[in-house]
Order: C-alpha cells, then sequence, then structure tokens
C-alpha cells in the first residue's frame, strides 16, 4: 500500500488528544502512531485495566494516560466530561463502538449500538467542545450504506432486532452528526473541524460478539485472515482525517476494492448521509435523548 503512512502524522509534541475505545483494535493503533509522534494521548476506555495493559505498549516520546468511560451510561460520559482537567484539547477521536451483538440496552434504556455508538459519542462530544479547539473525528462504516434513520422507533422498541440494520443506523447516525456539527461549527466560526473515517475490513476483535458461532467464524476468523487488512492500516482513515489538509466534514476511508483495504483518501457517502434535514432532525432528537446540546461557542 502507498500514500499516507502513519509516517506522515506531523510533530504533535505539546498536543493533547482523547480517543475513545483505545484498548484495543484500531483505536490502539492510531494512540500508538499519536504518540510516536509525540502526543499526550487519553486511552478514555471502558475497562481500565486492559486500558493500563494497553498504554504499557505505547511508545514515546509523547505520554498517555487511562480514563474509564463507558459510552453505553451517560452517567460515565458526563463524568468523564466533569472530570476533564487537563486543558485544550486538540484532537477528540470518536472511535469507540460495538458492532452487531445479540439485541441488549444501554444503561439508559437506548438500543446498544445506537446508544453507544451514535448517543454516546454526541453526549461526549457536545461536553467537551468547549475545551476542543482542533478536530473531532468520528468513526462510521461503510455499513451506513445499508442503515436508516427510523425516528419512529430509534431504540428498536417495536420492530424486531436486525442487528446488521441497527448497526447501519448506527453509523450512518455517525456520518449525519459529522455533518451537522460541521454546520454548526461553520456558523459559530469555530475553527474546529468535524471529521469522518472508516477502516475498510479491518482485522480487530469488533467482529466477534456477534454471539453466532457461525458469522463469529466468517467474519472474525475466516474473513480476517483472508480479507481483512491488520488493525494498523485500518487506523490509517482516522489518521489522515486527523491530520491531512482537509475541509470539515470529510469522509475518509481505503481507496482499495469495494473499500476494503488501500491508502486512506476521500470517500462517497450514501444519499441519506448528506441529507441535512434528517441531520438536523437526528441532532434534535439526540439533544432530547442525552439532555447534552452544543455549547455556546464564542465566534472567533
Amino acid at each position: 500500500m502507498s500514500g499516507f503512512t502513519a509516517a506522515d502524522v506531523p510533530d504533535l509534541a505539546g498536543r493533547t488528544v482523547i480517543v475513545t475505545g483505545a484498548s484495543s483494535g484500531i483505536g490502539l493503533e492510531a494512540a500508538r502512531a499519536l504518540t510516536a509522534r509525540g502526543a499526550r494521548v487519553i486511552l478514555a476506555v471502558r475497562d481500565a485495566a486492559r486500558g493500563r495493559q494497553a498504554a504499557q505498549t505505547l511508545p514515546g516520546p509523547g505520554a498517555s494516560e487511562v480514563r474509564p468511560l463507558d459510552l453505553a451510561s451517560l452517567e460515565s460520559v458526563r463524568a468523564f466530561a466533569s472530570g476533564w482537567d487537563g486543558g485544550p484539547i486538540d484532537l477528540l477521536i470518536n472511535n469507540a463502538g460495538v458492532m452487531i451483538p445479540p439485541f441488549g440496552r444501554t444503561a439508559d434504556g437506548f438500543e446498544l449500538q445506537f446508544g453507544t455508538n451514535h448517543l454516546g459519542h454526541f453526549a461526549l462530544t457536545n461536553l467537551l467542545l468547549p475545551s476542543i479547539n482542533g478536530r473531532v473525528v468520528t468513526v462510521s462504516s461503510d455499513a451506513h450504506q445499508f442503515g436508516r434513520i427510523d425516528f419512529g422507533d430509534l431504540n428498536w422498541e417495536r420492530k424486531r432486532y436486525r442487528a446488521w440494520r441497527a448497526y447501519g443506523q448506527s453509523k450512518l447516525a455517525n456520518l449525519l452528526f459529522t455533518a451537522e456539527l460541521q454546520r454548526r461549527l461553520t456558523a459559530a466560526a469555530s475553527p474546529v473541524l468535524a471529521m469522518a473515517a472508516h477502516p475498510g475490513y479491518a482485522a480487530t476483535n469488533l467482529q466477534s460478539h456477534s454471539g453466532s458461532r457461525a458469522m463469529g467464524f466468517l467474519m472474525g476468523t475466516l474473513g480476517n485472515r483472508l480479507v481483512a487488512q491488520d488493525a494498523a492500516a485500518g487506523a490509517l482513515p482516522t489518521l489522515y482525517a486527523a491530520a491531512a489538509d482537509l475541509p470539515g466534514n470529510t469522509y475518509i476511508g481505503p481507496s482499495g476494492f469495494a473499500g476494503l483495504h488501500g491508502a486512506p483518501a476521500p470517500c462517497s457517502r450514501s444519499k441519506a448521509a448528506t441529507d441535512p434535514e434528517t441531520a438536523r432532525r437526528l441532532w434534535d432528537v439526540s439533544e432530547q435523548l442525552t439532555a447534552t446540546r452544543f455549547p455556546a461557542i464564542q465566534k472567533q
């Protein structure tokens, strides 16, 4: 693979980065690349013990620290944000997520994938935004292509649960969130940029929690061995979105066959992901569900 690599990330000495879900997979690889370039990286993780183990593997010259964050609990999200005393945040990477698990709900009663992948990061970003002065990069997926925002039943309370459709909805929500966040930042004359990325097919443990042995073998074992790129390559779109000279609301993914692997580059998104009215409506509903709002930002 030619093109952008982790070595192309600029010097980040003195910069502070928060990466959610950084104890494994592409989150850990992104953290590894960022500390290697001198950043102070906060690993925001659900399992602090695993986070500390991961932090021990990170290179210098940057530094790392671990802070607990469970995106499936708004109480945890609020505790993380209210405990932030680390000064300006140069980069927030909304990376953590769950993929096609058996039906479940968050601590606040939301469908697990929508609540974790979208609402948790929505609340976290809004609560931290007064401290952010650089970029917000949200990790989506090309599974957003078959997603649909069902405003009549966002949390799968009435219709039969379909894990893949729920995942697609959550990943579509990530892109609509990015678009509306950038619109609001631009209207506020803020220099902060909202970006999105997807890793293609990366060999991580994300695919192994479906509860189905057949699906676990097909995606987690067979797929990871035969199709997937490694986690380090899967992190490159995130790093590119974080570091490259790009306009806000750019969506980055692998440029190879079917967007599964290859060098990171701007990529297309579904028509549904570019609908401004849906993005605004989803934002309003998300504010109501999380009791968080876009903060007042002083115009530059």
